[in-house]
């Protein structure tokens, strides 16, 4: 039974990683599920305090990274709030529209037309911005890959 109890919290934790291709995906959430999990399948015990401070320290620091790395490849290139809401849309929407290449292109179409339509920015302007918001979301990606990693590898430290 150790196996299929492994199974699934080593799912929980992959579904964590396919929440960076599909945002729409709660992530961290599942990243929350695999810790529920061992603690139900075998002991809550190994979670001390520490390192339930831990988890949730990083944790937390996943969804700020999420936001403020859009946040700020958008303002960085100069766009506005309307570029900031475009690009979240079109990275939610993106990988369902567009599969694969959507996750990039969502978040640039998503902030270039809203700077377009909404900023009334000129087309340069408005792809400038578009590739900062790809920017944005590529950096943040990477943060939040090496975060999970050590959220994990913390996890199986204290737990194997």
């Amino acid at each position: 039974m150790d196996y299929v109890y492994w199974i699934l919290i080593g799912l929980s934790f992959v579904l964590a990683f396919a929440a960076l291709i599909f945002p729409i995906l709660p992530g961290a959430l599942f990243l929350a599920l695999g810790f529920v999990l061992y603690g139900i399948f075998y002991s809550f015990q190994p979670f001390t305090p520490f390192f339930i401070g831990v988890e949730v320290f990083l944790l937390a620091t996943l969804f700020v990274v999420d936001y403020f790395s859009n946040l700020f490849g958008v303002k960085k290139r100069g766009g506005s709030k309307a570029a900031v809401w475009g690009s979240t849309v079109g990275l939610l929407l993106g990988p369902f529209v567009i599969p694969v290449a959507g996750i990039i292109a969502g978040p640039f179409l998503g902030a270039f037309i809203a700077e377009l339509i909404i900023g009334r920015k000129s087309i340069g302007e408005a792809a400038k911005v578009g590739f900062g918001s790809v920017l944005g979301f590529l950096g943040g990606t990477v943060a939040k890959i090496i975060i999970q990693v050590i959220m994990i590898g913390y996890f199986l430290f204290v737990v194997l």
